[in-house]
């Protein structure tokens, strides 16, 4: 079982204790403004989800891992690598991202979670190069991007929703961490 400690967060794969916060954190219309067209999720969706992230932990060796609170154990949400299929210009790169629940904004957990996760892109999956995506106005998502020494590299249009989106990138072999 792939886990990643850090000073404040346990990194790892799901379990079935994690479906409940996880929906909890779908269902917020703050944390999915930013995500696809928005909507929120419910129980269902997210289980579907957390399926497919476990599928591709299954097929591609990496994938988001459910971001665990030390000592409380409270679900923060969840950081990692995935495949962004939903903007084939940017293929075969990897994509890092993140989605936390709202009681856990503002306080360097999405920041700390992905500087792990960029580690072990870097030195358990050996990638040389990781992007991140985001929304153009997303200025939350893009300091965490500048805080793990990510540069924007272009800007495009998501195919399916239409949203502005600016692609961030980083070259791991000059990654320091």
């Amino acid at each position: 079982m792939t886990e990643i400690l850090t000073p404040r967060l346990l990194l790892r794969r799901w379990t079935d204790d994690d479906l409940v916060p996880m929906a909890e954190i779908n269902a917020d219309p703050e944390v999915m403004r930013w995500i696809g067209d928005g909507s929120v999720r419910d129980l269902e969706q997210t289980a579907e989800g957390i399926e497919r992230i476990e599928e591709m932990w299954d097929e591609e060796g990496f994938g988001l891992f459910a971001v665990e609170l030390l000592g409380s154990g409270e679900l923060v949400g969840f950081t990692g690598l995935s495949v962004p299929e939903f903007l084939p210009e940017v293929l075969p790169d990897v994509e890092i991202g993140w989605r936390l629940g709202r009681p856990f904004w503002g306080q360097g957990y999405a920041s700390e979670a992905a500087h792990a996760a960029l580690e072990f892109a870097l030195e358990d999956r050996g990638l040389d190069r990781v992007i991140s995506i985001a929304r153009i106005g997303n200025t939350a998502s893009e300091n965490v991007m500048r805080k793990l020494g990510m540069a924007p590299e272009r800007e495009t249009v998501d195919p399916k929703y239409g949203h502005p989106l600016r692609v961030h990138a980083i070259d791991l072999t000059e990654y320091r961490g």
